[in-house]
């Protein structure tokens, strides 16, 4: 388990690309978990989005919301640093 954990729902907008293995293989830190639902209803279908450390992190592209997730990861590691 990592010290940053991103969580994604199965059925997020963010799968249309492989979230799990560009930020693993980028932070060995960090623990991405796929649930079936994250309990924000309708969220997934409207735009990508995964939760950082709690934290809601959402955007209008998959693309984007991985350079938002990227950027939380790294605010959450700062402190660790």
């Amino acid at each position: 388990m990592g010290i940053v954990v991103v969580e994604i729902c199965c059925n997020s907008l963010i799968n249309a690309i492989d979230v799990e293995a560009i930020l693993e293989d980028e932070y060995p830190e960090v623990a991405v978990i796929e649930n079936t639902c994250l309990s924000f209803c309708g969220m997934c279908a409207r735009s990508p989005f995964a939760i950082v450390n709690g934290k809601r992190i959402f955007a209008k592209t998959p693309e984007k919301c991985l350079t938002l997730i990227k950027e939380e990861i790294e605010k959450e590691l700062a402190m660790y640093r």
